[in-house]
Order: C-alpha cells, then structure tokens, then sequence
C-alpha cells in the first residue's frame, strides 16, 4: 500500500476520534481506513491505536509518531499547493509600496502594460516617503533603493541608478562651484529627511576613500522630487539619484556640481515576504519590471 496513504488514513483517525468519520472525511469505507492503519503497524511492527468499543486514541508511540506523520503530510500538501499555484494565472489583489518620486515618474507609466498583460491582478500602489513593514501593513512588495536594510526579506535586482551631486546655474554662479569634497562644507546642502542617517552624504573621493559630509542646509524633505525641485531654484546642492534627475541636467536646469568624483551607483530593487515560494502575481509583477526597466541606463534614466 502507498505509504504517505496509511499515513492520511492513520492522521485522520488520530484527528477525528475514528475510524467511521476518518473514512467519510478522506471519501473512502471504513474498511479500507482500517486496512491503511493495519498495514502501517504491521509494516512499522508497533501499535500505533488503542482500539475499544466506544473509541479510538493514540498510544504513546502512536502520538509520537502522529506528530511526525502530520508534519510530513502537511509539507506533502504544500508542495502540491505549490505546483498548483506555479501553473495557475497570476489573480488576485496586488499591493505594492513605492517612494513617491519613483512611483509618479517611472513606476505609474508602465502599470497601464502590465495590467493588459495581466488583466486578472488589480493594482493597490501606496505611494510614501517611509520605510514599511511589508507583513504588518499588509504589502505583497515594495520597490527600495540603494542598500537594503532587511536581510529577512526577498529581494530581486531591477536595475540600477546613479547618484549625483547636482545643483543650478544660477546657484554654481552666485556660490561657486567646489572643487573638493570639504568645500561642501561651506554650501547650502539639500538634504533628505527620511533617510536613515540623517543629514549625511557618503561620497566617494577620486582617490576611492570613502568620505562623510554633515552640514545644514536651507532645506530637508522627505520627497526628492521636492528636492529635485529646491535645486532647480537656486536653493542649494542635492544629491540624488538619475531617476530624478536626468531629464533636467540634459534640459540645462541642473548641473553636476563635481564631475571629477566617481560615479555613485545604487540598485532598485523589489522586495517582498520570505516564503517557500513566490505568489504568481508578484512574480508575474516583478518579471514584467525586469524587461520594463531593463534598457536604462544608470545614469540617463528617462521616464
């Protein structure tokens, strides 16, 4: 006899109290339960039931062994549920959180493909400015930039970006332009308000040594295109990735403020919960934004 079969039919004994429910909830005679359960123990040479008139219960090597045959039968299940989910069409209610510069100028634009592509999936994008907890609050994934911070997370490369210090003409003008990185201390600085470090750049000098520059600025925001926005004005140096601006340096709005330095490059990156396997729906979505983005360019992103 199939053995993981003698193993179903002995767990559902053990789970319903019975043979004659046992045999209902697995759609088969009481008797052939009972055959299941006789051939086990007499393969395994050990009684597994105690059996009266009035019920059924588990004997100490029985319970020990049920604890055991359940969780077999259950990794059986999900690797079942596993091929099913693999060949099914991707469906269902996709949630997904994005920084809001991201979002508005590179994610939104594409969705309109993917959603003919896939016209089972509806899209639920929350656009903010913070770090989520992707379980909690309830997010199938979420696109991150730059260094991930949560290694318990499952992660796929998108692309990637580069990051520039850029300011305006007018700025570079009135300020002057620096010429080494401790000149930055003497500028108006356009800083991020959400990252973690607070208001600190790491660049990287054309020697290779990795350098810190802390400095208060006119402004800190937790959006770049905000900032992005504050550079084009005159208000000061950003330091941001391609995504944003690379439509205004080619337009001549912005400048890269020191072009000796090298180039800073970050991934973008989907991340979503651990699990033994991936719902059809992010995959399907995380597939579609590996050919989506797939011919830009780190530093000349266009939307």
């Amino acid at each position: 006899m199939d053995r993981l079969t003698e193993m179903e039919a002995f767990a559902n004994v053990v789970d319903q109290g019975g043979f004659t429910d046992a045999a209902r909830k697995m759609g088969i005679s009481k008797s052939a339960v009972s055959k299941h359960v006789s051939s086990l123990e007499t393969r395994l040479g050990a009684r597994l039931l105690n059996r009266t008139t009035r019920r059924v219960s588990p004997t100490e090597i029985g319970l020990a062994y049920y604890d055991r045959a359940r969780r077999v039968l259950n990794d059986a299940g999900e690797a079942d549920a596993l091929v099913t989910s693999m060949q099914s069409a991707p469906s269902g209610l996709l949630r997904i959180s994005v920084a809001t510069d991201f979002g508005v100028n590179h994610l939104s634009p594409v969705l309109s493909e993917f959603l003919q592509d896939f016209p089972d999936i509806t899209v639920n994008m929350v656009l903010n400015n913070r770090y989520v907890e992707l379980i909690s609050e309830g997010f199938d994934m979420a696109l991150r930039i730059g260094e991930l911070e949560d290694s318990s997370l499952r992660a796929r490369k998108l692309t990637e970006t580069s990051k520039r210090m850029i300011a305006s003409p007018a700025y570079l003008e009135k300020y002057g332009r620096p010429q080494k990185i401790d000149e930055l201390n003497t500028h108006k600085l356009l800083h991020y308000s959400s990252q973690s470090s607070g208001n600190v750049w790491k660049i990287t000098a054309p020697s290779g040594e990795k350098r810190q520059v802390r400095t208060s600025g006119w402004l800190s925001v937790n959006d770049g295109q905000s900032l992005l926005n504050a550079a084009i004005s005159g208000l000061g140096i950003a330091y941001l990735p391609s995504y944003l601006y690379s439509e205004a340096l080619e337009e001549g709005l912005v400048e890269d403020v020191m072009p000796s330095l090298p180039v800073e490059t970050q991934g973008i990156y989907a991340v979503y919960p651990p699990g033994k396997f991936t719902q059809p729906k992010v995959r399907a979505f995380i597939d579609f934004l590996v050919q989506a983005f797939a011919d830009r360019d780190p530093s000349e992103w266009k939307a």
